[in-house]
Parts: structure tokens; sequence; C-alpha cells
């Protein structure tokens, strides 16, 4: 372990003068009550400059929906990330989503005072205020976050410093991964064997491991903060034995699985009847996001169809007139949990030429497509009548595009060309996806092609939030319709 006696001694020279560790769950706690205080502030404020000589101005109201908005903030900024410690630590990223975030608090106040017919209650220009005064307050406190980490930074206040106890060869290549990962905040003290002293080994450098007497000693001068046990996994009595030894000094004591660690990355432990157990995976879209993910489809979905509801109508004349046969094209496709689903689209084929299975994909200058057909499949209109499908919870509005049960990628089926296909399926198919707004839709010739759909579905369903969502409609609006591989 080449720099491990000195690294040691650097870290005992500076221990009793060192700063305490900064907690990151106090710090975005502290953030978030913060914020919601200048929220309230930032309403009284408003309050104060425009209204507060107005004699028919009701201020129980006013107090009402600051309250109200600022609910609305902590679960948006919630639901946006906006707390996370990695993202108030970077200061570009902090100010996007917490404008995003406010914003989405103002659209929220608007729609409910559309909706109840109470928007004549409130001034226009208090709610201005409001919002531009929250907006800089906000702003304020994000960027003096950020700053004040940028000193936690130079004062070693968000360096992590870990030493393993274990002269293993998974403590080995454990010292070798935390150390190629230095920018991550973690910093090696060095490796210790769970006996007393040190003895020399193929992994001993500058005189050798150091022993547990000399890890507690460490500990007790402040020198170390998170002791990873890094024992083989099936002794389990050296194991309890270093743990007895290590429990009642002031440090966090971790206990790497051994190799299969390695292959686990940012997995988590829950417990399971007090069984504490590695998270492999989580199902994606649980609890409070689901609800978030439905209210968003179906809301947005209703509003939708409301509003092009003269389209539908047109788009559906223009078929009958075009070529006969009936006006939507049903088709099965793989769905939620790979349930099978029929998924509604405008018909753009000759009836009698339609391929249900999509035992042939579309190509260009398809002699089976309408004159209207190509239009609508150039723009995307067919895809339309999907939001039936969205309102039926059947689809989401953004997600995984459902592929038809025989689609093929170079002759073979999707499935056996892919080996993680099938985990596309476990949320909800979309109209729209990060594929397809990032230029993977249309044939798919290649196999690469259909991988690197896969690829980035994947990526949506492990990094989900309602932020991402917003980003691929407005993508989607802006130049998803049409491209290259729109036909």
């Amino acid at each position: 372990m080449r720099g491990s006696v000195s690294s040691i001694k650097a870290s005992a020279a500076n221990a009793r003068g060192a700063p305490k560790q900064i907690s990151e769950p106090v710090v975005c706690g502290a953030v978030a009550a913060v914020e919601m205080a200048a929220i309230v502030t930032a309403s009284a404020l408003a309050y104060s400059l425009w209204l507060v000589r107005a004699a028919d101005i009701f201020w129980p109201n006013y107090v009402l929906v600051t309250l109200f908005g600022a609910l609305v903030a902590v679960n948006l900024f919630h639901a946006f990330r906006a707390y996370s410690f990695d993202v108030l630590t970077n200061a570009t990223e902090s100010l996007k989503r917490m404008t995003v975030a406010w914003s989405s608090v103002g659209v929220t106040l608007v729609a409910v005072s559309f909706f109840t017919k109470s928007s004549e209650d409130y001034s226009r220009t208090w709610s201005a205020l409001w919002f531009l005064s929250g907006w800089m307050s906000l702003a304020v406190i994000r960027i003096t976050v950020y700053l004040r980490s940028l000193a936690w930074v130079n004062e070693g206040r968000l360096t992590r410093d870990v030493a393993i106890l274990g002269d293993t060869q998974v403590g080995a290549r454990l010292v070798s991964y935390l150390r190629a990962r230095g920018a991550d905040g973690v910093r090696v003290v060095g490796v210790f064997r769970d006996g007393e002293t040190g003895r020399s080994g193929k992994h001993d450098t500058e005189g050798g491991t150091f022993g547990i007497d000399r890890l507690v000693e460490l500990v007790r001068r402040q020198a170390v903060d998170t002791v990873v046990i890094a024992l083989p996994p099936e002794d389990e009595t050296r194991i309890l034995k270093a743990v007895q030894r290590l429990k009642s000094l002031p440090v966090d004591i971790r206990l790497c699985p051994g190799p299969i660690s390695f292959h686990l990355e940012r997995a988590a432990v829950s417990h399971l009847a007090h069984l504490p157990l590695l998270n492999v995976l989580d199902r994606p879209l649980a609890g409070w996001q689901s609800v978030i993910k439905q209210i968003e489809d179906r809301v947005l979905a209703a509003l939708i169809l409301l509003l092009i509801s003269p389209v539908l109508a047109a788009i559906a004349l223009l078929i009958k007139i075009d070529s006969p046969g009936p006006v939507l094209f049903r088709q099965q496709r793989y769905g939620f949990n790979n349930h099978l689903i029929e998924v509604l689209k405008f018909r753009t084929m000759r009836h009698d030429m339609r391929d249900e299975t999509a035992e042939v994909l579309t190509r260009r200058n398809d002699p089976r497509v309408t004159r209207i057909g190509a239009i609508l499949r150039k723009y995307s209109l067919d895809e339309l009548p999907q939001f039936f499908n969205v309102l039926r919870g059947e689809m989401s509005i953004v997600g995984p595009r459902p592929h038809a049960i025989s689609a093929k990628a170079a002759g073979t089926l999707y499935d056996d060309a892919v080996r993680d296909y099938a985990a596309r399926h476990r949320v909800k198919p979309g109209i729209t996806g990060w594929a397809q707004v990032n230029g993977w839709r249309g044939e798919t010739e290649t196999l690469d092609q259909i991988r690197q759909r896969v690829a980035h579905d994947l990526v949506y369903i492990e990094n989900w939030s309602l932020g991402l969502d917003l980003k691929i409609i407005l993508m989607t609006l802006v130049g998803g319709f049409t491209g290259k591989n729109a036909f």
C-alpha cells in the first residue's frame, strides 16, 4: 500500500486541530428550512411594500396563499432534487433546479387560482413582487451555500478520512478503488490488520501495515472518520471481534461485503425484520414518485386532449377521405411488467397491407404508407391517440417507447439483441422518451441502434425525476416531432 504510513502520519499530525466534519443531511435540512422562511418573508415584504395601506385587502387570504405556496415549494423542491447535497455544492445545477422548481410553484398557484376562480381576489403586482423577490432570496441563499462549500473543501471538512481494516486482497482493491476516486471527497488514511501488531506482507510498504491498536489510537486522535472492515465475509468470528474492539469508539464502522460490492456501486442498505440487507436494485417510481408521475400523466393528458381535440377530428376526417378503412390502428405492444397493451395510433398504412405484429418495420418510401399517413408519420402526429392510452393508465407521457411484439433489429428480435431489454418494462411505456429526443428513433437496421435505445431508456428509468420529464417534454415540443429518422 504505497503511501499508507506517510498518510497515517500526516493525518495524526493534523488530527488535534482538525475542524469537525460537515453533516450533509444537516446542511440540506438547514437550507430547506431557511429557504421556506425566505419564501414567507418575501411574501410579507411584497405585501408591506404594495398592499399594507390598502383598505379593501383581506390580509388573512394572503397568509393562507403564502403558507400554501411554501407547502407546495417544499414538495416540488424535493421532487426536483433541489436539496441534494451534490446539487447544493454545484452553483450552476443548484440555481437551475431552484429556478425550475420555483417557477413550477408559480405555475401551480396560477393553475389553482384559475380553477378555483379566485385569481381576482389577489393583487397581480403583489404576486409578481413575491415571485421575483422570492427567486432573488433563494438565489442568494444558494450562492452563499456554494461559496461556503468551497471554504469547507479548503478546510478539509468535506473530506472523509477512511481507514481500511483488513490486509486482504479485498482491502487492497478497496484502497485502489477509493484513491482512484479521490475527487469524491475520500482520503485513505491507511490499511490495518485486525491483529494488535503489524507484519510484513505482499501488500505492505514502508515498514508494513499497522495493527488494530494503531487504528484505535488514530480514531481517538480524531484522524479517522470511517473504518471499513474488509475482512473475508465468511470469517464471522474475525469480523465480530473487530467490531467489538471498535464499537466503543466515536467513528463510523462499515462492512465491505466482499468483491461483489465493486459491482454494486451506489447500492444502499435496508432492513427486513431488523436484518440489514444490501439493496441491489430498487423498484423504480415507488412511493411519492409514483403519485407524482400519475398526477403528471393524467392532468397533462387531459389538458392536451382538450386542446388538440379539433386537430384529432381534422386528422380523422382526412384519413377517411384519403383511403378506406378505420381511422385508428390498434396494435399489441409490450407495456409495464411485460404485459401486452393495445396501443392506439392513427392509421397511416393501407388497411389491406397492415402489419399488426410489425414483422416488417416501416422503411423510407414504404409503399404501404398512404399519402396522409406519410405526413402524419413525418411529424409524429399518428401518435396523438396514445394520450387516450395515458388516460386509461396503460402508458405515460414520458417513458420508454412501446415496441411491437415482433420488432427486430438486423433480423434479431429486440429481446434477443439486448440482454437488458426487458428491464425497460419496469415502468410504463411513453409517448416520448429520452431515447427519442436524443435521436434514437425510426428504423433499427443495426444491433447498435436498438442497444443505444435501450441504454437511453435505462438511464431515464434510473434517473427519473419530474424535472427530467418536463425537460423531455420541452425537447419534444422544440424538435422531437420531426427529424431525419421520422418517416
